[in-house]
């Protein structure tokens, strides 16, 4: 029995070591250079995916040492040598019950808060221009993202990597960086509606726990809060051609006041006259 407590003591250790590597290399807003665990959440939603992301990794650990232990007793136990007699039992009943009712009992530990999270997550919350609240429309292209702000007049841009490192400013993330931002308030609902121009694209923001596709002809939406200022990166993470790997996401978390002072600015830099969405097909029509 010493050397199952020096055993456990060990996995213990060991886990305690990688889950605060994890934390510690951890990137905040963009990955980190070899990065164990999630980047550091800036949501609710992805507060809530790491809460449950480490329920479900103590359950599977309690499981894998469970049946690690089972194993060796068995070798140590009932091996010819220590048991020349084996045991001729072929069923009992409390044991059959016990290895029937427990996964169940496990099963529905795990799909309880699994479920809460997902309606939390496909739950947009009521939006309300008065509290601040934002819609960006986040269009999918052939590899850039098109930004748009329905509710604060009639503009538009384009969110394109920045590729020459001479053209890429210090606090930018090589492959991440890009030449327009979409800017948010920070501590307010945000909603993005997003669709593909062309092919299939998704939307992702890894620190702020968002993924969903971006399908042409379609519009999907999902939403975050961001609780932090900053600057967070993402990507298309759905293979859309040859320079999917070539299409960041990066969304600027300001203040209120600095987010409606980038309104006024962005009205008469990205202002435009058509504010029909352009389509292959009235691209088409247009030669």
């Amino acid at each position: 029995m010493l050397g199952f407590k020096r055993l456990a003591a060990l996995a213990v250790t060991i886990g305690v070591i990688l889950a605060g590597a994890g934390m510690a290399l951890a990137g905040d807003g963009q990955p980190s250079p070899w990065q164990l665990g999630f980047q550091q959440s800036a949501t609710p939603v992805m507060d809530n995916i790491i809460s449950f992301h480490t329920f479900v990794l103590y359950i599977i650990i309690a499981i894998s040492a469970f049946v690690l232990a089972l194993l060796l007793i068995i070798m140590v136990r009932f091996n010819a040598r220590a048991n020349p007699t084996p045991s001729r039992t072929t069923h009992n009943t409390l044991l059959e019950v016990a290895w029937t009712l427990i996964p169940v009992v496990i099963l529905i530990a795990i799909a309880i808060p699994s479920f809460r999270l997902l309606f939390f997550q496909l739950t947009i919350p009521a939006m309300s221009a008065e509290q601040g609240d934002v819609t960006v429309k986040a269009t999918g292209k052939q590899w850039f993202w098109t930004y748009s702000y329905p509710d604060f007049g009639n503009f538009e841009f384009d969110s394109l990597m920045v590729r020459d490192d001479k053209q890429r400013r210090p606090d930018q993330p090589r492959l991440l960086g890009v030449d327009n931002e979409m800017v948010v308030p920070v501590n307010k609902n945000v909603r993005v509606m997003t669709t593909g121009a062309d092919v299939i694209h998704a939307f992702a923001v890894p620190s702020f726990g968002i993924k969903i596709d971006s399908v042409p002809g379609r519009i999907n939406e999902t939403w975050f809060r961001a609780t932090r200022e900053g600057i967070y990166y993402g990507q298309c993470s759905e293979l859309c051609g040859k320079d999917h790997a070539y299409m960041p996401i990066a969304v600027r978390v300001v203040s209120e006041d600095q987010f409606k002072a980038w309104v006024e600015g962005a009205r008469k830099k990205f202002a435009r006259e058509d504010t029909r969405p352009t389509t292959v097909a009235t691209a088409a029509q247009s030669r």
